[in-house]
């Protein structure tokens, strides 16, 4: 007979039970740690709740993550900004949209101390008219237009210098029902400037003579001849938003453009296009190649790795994923998009120690999309794990479901080539303990584990962070563990408790930093 006294231990826990008092349940029915709201709050700024998980709506991702945002708003809205603010301005989340609701949320249900932090943020948040567009959107599902909100939206119009103004008023002219015209009318903004006095009246639709000239070169442009644009890009800072249709289908113009300086994100999003117009041969192919890999072009425009990494992928497949239309890729361009990708993640700093890159395959990690891109938390981890392991010279790259395998992707092969690798493994249920399980078991001396992960793990006979305290005491090492949490759940592997567990979120551009800071003892 089994003495059933041996069923119970602390030390070896099944993942479908409960290991610590303050363990919840996750939705794929193991028991795991519940984020603060502080470090859920980053998860959602970054990652965002498009497309929900494998186990969750959209919807009701969405719900849970106003309900934590709320929660923290109620506590400490000025950390909420902050928080917003530090991410935003930082360029590490791929879409802004979080960012604007979040700010949008405090805006309208905080404290005056919270709202007028959100609206003194405004500017720093909703850097162009699309945000701003956004951001009207958003703060009316929970307020109106009150005098604090007609006033930070006026303060807007008012402090950008005129000429900056006016590119946002041609460039970005109308998003989500709004235009310049409807805000600027909500806001009131009054100014004793004639020239920024003449840019409100031609956006609200009254001709005037006296506006910048940069609103008179667009105007011209929408009726000109070719010939005519090209001198016009040469004179203003026509960008090709402000352009008409006919004048997009001509080679010269966008030879100019190129010459002229073409903003680094709008440059990488009209690869297709230019491609196709056989714009990328020769000296300007060359050149065009230089600009996207340039590490200082993509810091100040702050692009993000994963719209880099979406743009490797969709260009290196000579087809767009909305059907608009194919194109043979250029072997230099296909190149340089991947450089980009490493070099949007700026400077990493080796750290001379033995890691574990080990990435979640499993069903719950092929759910998309990552903040509304077209990539998996499945592709994205593999990406994301390649940025660590460009720097380091002593790791290994596994994935996991139900069983562990060593994994023969490297930064020296092409990320769609790698990440193609990653789609072709089976898939199964989720144990996050197998790293540190595996490498017990095989003598391997680990001094970090960076698990990437959902959280979604359910399946094991140990919970990870049980695995893991084995994996310390039976080797001597202080492995530490970080946990790359890939969805906006409110869930996590690492126990908050530890100091030598980490978790942050995925696809965060300061990850790879992060984890080489964590890694060293920073």
């Amino acid at each position: 007979m089994t003495d059933v006294l041996t069923t119970i231990n602390t030390r070896s826990t099944p993942q479908a039970e409960r290991a610590d008092e303050r363990q919840v349940a996750n939705n794929a029915g193991g028991y795991v740690f519940e984020l603060d709201d502080v470090t859920r709050l980053r998860r959602f700024l970054v990652l965002g709740t498009d497309g929900g998980t494998y186990y969750t709506s959209a919807r009701d991702l969405t719900r849970d993550n106003a309900g934590s945002l709320m929660r923290l708003i109620s506590v400490d809205p000025v950390l909420v900004v902050n928080t917003i603010v530090d991410i935003s301005v930082a360029g590490r989340a791929p879409k802004a949209n979080p960012a604007l609701f979040a700010l949008a949320a405090v805006a309208g249900t905080a404290s005056d101390e919270g709202r007028q932090a959100a609206f003194a943020a405004l500017p720093k948040v909703a850097r162009i008219g699309t945000h701003l567009f956004l951001f009207a959107r958003y703060v009316e599902q929970f307020r109106g237009w009150g005098r604090g909100l007609r006033h930070a939206v006026g303060d807007w119009y008012l402090d950008m210098p005129v000429d900056d103004l006016a590119y946002q008023a041609v460039k970005y002219r109308q998003r989500e029902g709004w235009s310049h015209r409807d805000l600027l009318r909500l806001s009131h903004p009054e100014t004793p400037q004639p020239e920024r006095r003449a840019l409100f009246d031609w956006i609200c639709g009254r001709p005037t003579e006296d506006a910048p000239a940069l609103v008179g070169a667009f105007t011209e442009a929408q009726t000109a001849s070719a010939d005519r644009v090209v001198s016009l890009i040469g004179e203003y800072p026509l960008t090709w938003e402000m352009l008409p249709d006919t004048a997009l289908d001509d080679p010269r113009v966008w030879h100019t453009l190129i010459a002229k300086g073409m903003p680094q994100t709008a440059l990488i999003r009209q690869l297709p296009r230019l491609t196709r117009l056989g714009i990328l041969t020769g000296d300007t192919g060359r050149a065009v190649a230089e600009q996207i890999a340039d590490p200082d072009r993509l810091r100040k425009a702050r692009v993000h790795p994963v719209n880099v990494l979406v743009a490797q992928r969709t260009y290196a497949s000579g087809q767009s994923a909305r059907g608009a239309g194919t194109w043979a890729p250029a072997r230099r361009i296909v190149d340089a998009l991947d450089a980009a990708f490493y070099a949007s993640f700026g400077a990493v700093e080796p750290t001379g120690k033995r890691l574990m890159l080990a990435l979640d395959v499993s069903a719950s990690m092929t759910w998309g999309p990552i903040s509304g891109m077209p990539i998996t938390p499945r592709e994205a981890s593999a990406a994301l794990s390649l940025v660590t392991a460009a720097t380091e010279d002593d790791y290994e790259i596994v994935g996991f479901s139900t069983n562990l395998r060593s994994l023969a992707i490297s930064p020296r092969q092409r990320l769609d080539d790698a990440i193609a690798t990653i789609e072709r493994l089976p898939m199964g249920g989720t144990d996050c303990s197998l790293p540190m399980l595996h490498a017990l078991e095989a003598g391997q001396q680990i001094d970090t584990f960076v698990v990437y992960t959902d959280n979604e793990t359910w399946a094991g006979r140990i919970h990870p962070h049980q695995a893991l305290r084995q994996y310390r005491e039976r080797t001597g090492i202080d492995a530490r563990l970080i946990v790359v949490g890939m969805t906006s759940t409110g869930f996590t592997i690492a126990d908050p408790t530890d100091p030598g567990m980490l978790d942050v979120a995925g696809f965060d551009s300061a990850v790879p930093a992060l984890i080489s800071d964590f890694t060293r003892g920073l």
